[in-house]
This record gives C-alpha cells, sequence and structure tokens, in this order.
C-alpha cells in the first residue's frame, strides 16, 4: 500500500469517527517511536516483587505467583471471548487448546517451586506470609465462575447441607473452596477465609449471578459439538481440574510433608484433604464424562 493510500485511509479512519484527522497526524508526528520496555512496562514489572525477609528464594516465590496470577489472566480473556461471543466451533477448539496449554504451564512451573527453591529457607520465610494462602487468589475462582454452573463447584458434602430449594447465597455458603478454612462444627472460618470473603465474595456472587444460562459449560451444551470439540473440553477440564490439583497438592507435600512433619499450610487449610481433586469433585463438563468417571474423579 503506498504512502498516499495510508494517509488517506487514516485520514478516512477519522472523518468517520467526527475528528479532525490532522490533530491525529499532529500528534503522530510529535509521538516518540515505541520501545520493547515502554510496550511491556518492564521496568514496572520489575519493581512488583516486595518481600518480607532477607532470604534469596522469597523473591523466587514471589515471581512464581505472579507468574501465576498473569497465566491465569491470559485464561479468563479467552474465557471472556468464548462466554461473550459467537464463535465459530472451529475458534472453540482453538482457544480451548490454548486454554489447556496455558494450564500444562501452570502445572510444569510447579517445577519453580519444588525444584528451585530452598527447603530449609522456604520453611523459615514461609511463616512470615501467615495468614496469606494461595487459596486467596480470586482469578482461580472467576476461572471457575466463568467455565461451569455453581452447583458443579460444590462437592458431595456440600450438596447433602443445601435445603430443598437453594438460593444462590445458600450454595456459595457450601462451596468446595470454603471447606479449606470454615470448620462447619464450631462454625468458625479461619483468618484467611473471612479477609478473602470480605474483599471479593460480592464479586464472585455479582459475576456468578451474571453467568447464569451464559457459563462455557452451558454454551457447550447448547451445541453439536464434534468429535475434535469433545475431545478439547474434556482435556481442559482433566488437565485443570485433575492434573493441576494433584501437581499442586504433591508440591505442599514435598514442603509441609517431606520429612513426615505435616506442617501446617500458611492458610490453616486441611491441606492434604482440601487440595485433592477427589475431595474438592470440581467438574466444568459432567455431562462429557461416564458414571463410572465421575465415580472415580481424581483417583487415576
Amino acid at each position: 500500500m503506498s504512502t498516499e493510500n495510508t494517509v488517506d485511509k487514516i485520514k478516512e479512519k477519522y472523518q468517520n469517527l467526527g475528528e479532525n484527522p490532522d490533530t491525529y497526524l499532529n500528534g503522530l508526528l510529535q509521538a516518540k517511536p515505541i520501545t520493547y520496555w515502554d510496550y511491556i512496562q518492564v521496568d514496572t514489572l520489575l519493581t512488583l516483587q516486595k518481600t518480607r525477609t532477607d532470604f534469596k528464594d522469597e523473591a523466587i516465590f514471589v515471581m512464581y505467583h505472579q507468574v501465576t496470577e498473569l497465566v491465569l489472566k491470559m485464561m479468563i480473556h479467552e474465557l471472556k471471548q468464548l462466554v461473550e461471543e459467537d464463535l465459530s466451533e472451529e475458534i472453540w477448539i482453538d482457544k480451548l487448546g490454548r486454554l489447556t496449554r496455558y494450564t500444562d504451564m501452570l502445572i510444569t512451573s510447579f517445577d519453580v517451586m519444588r525444584s528451585g527453591m530452598s527447603y530449609e529457607d522456604y520453611n523459615i520465610f514461609r511463616s512470615t506470609l501467615a495468614p496469606a494462602s494461595g487459596f486467596q487468589s480470586a482469578q482461580f475462582r472467576y476461572l471457575e465462575l466463568y467455565c461451569t454452573r455453581l452447583e458443579n463447584l460444590i462437592n458431595q458434602r456440600g450438596k447433602e447441607r443445601l435445603p430443598k430449594n437453594p438460593t444462590m447465597e445458600d450454595m456459595f455458603e457450601n462451596i468446595y473452596w470454603k471447606d479449606a478454612g470454615y470448620n462447619r462444627k464450631t462454625g468458625k472460618k479461619t483468618l484467611t477465609l473471612r479477609q478473602f470473603e470480605e474483599k471479593y465474595e460480592e464479586s464472585f456472587i455479582s459475576l456468578a449471578k451474571k453467568m447464569q444460562g451464559k457459563t462455557l459449560e452451558e454454551k457447550a451444551n447448547k451445541m453439536n459439538p464434534s468429535e475434535a470439540l469433545l475431545k478439547k473440553l474434556k482435556e481442559f477440564d482433566y488437565q485443570y481440574n485433575v492434573a493441576w490439583p494433584i501437581v499442586h497438592l504433591n508440591t505442599a507435600q514435598f514442603y509441609l510433608d517431606s520429612k513426615g512433619e505435616t506442617k501446617a499450610a500458611t492458610g490453616g487449610s486441611e491441606w492434604k484433604k482440601y487440595l485433592h481433586p477427589k475431595y474438592q469433585q470440581r467438574k466444568f463438563f459432567p455431562k462429557l464424562w461416564s458414571e463410572e468417571e465421575l465415580a472415580t474423579w481424581g483417583e487415576k
């Protein structure tokens, strides 16, 4: 395309917006060329690691979790497009492939935790992190609410506690992840859970209401998916809800239980039970799995 044609198209663009093209062309003339470090905001990004101790590996711990949050943000970015737009099956297959690859990144990244930090240092500096916990990752919960109906985030014990016609608030009170910090015999909640609820629960409920009838699961159920799409849905479901929790559990066991010490998690959760997919029973697309697969979820 010639320079003249490009300028004409720029003028047409701003005229269509009701703007004076010369204003924008003059602004472009004065603008500095973009650089990688400005575009990626590298200088800002590299100042976001604030440690609480002098242990060198604490910086690794912080950066690892920041990378995890960015991967979760990429996943939510893909999910929003799937649930908010009418996309072809070809695009669904592509985006589900992306979601599975992002999940694989989360799975393999645990090697950074398991093999990239000093066992002794971690078990000292972690005491300064209480009551903070990875449990308090709100993006993890938002992602679940985009993917599936709220009832799929309640394990069997939670479902047994629900009233006959549960409200959304009833379901949130029995959602699987609250079991990490809620003693239902005493009615007491850990500080970790109380802080988390105070900051995010309203936004969780708001998103759940917004997503009623529009989750990824419900959109998929209304389609006539090909075998290729069904395979992608199941791959993502399994990797995110079985493979990733198992690797997380194994990493926690390495740092908290490898010497038989059974240390408590920083958030005070019963992590051995809570992290296991057999206990969480979280499934995004339960209709795609056989009765046997559902019954043995997380066992194989």
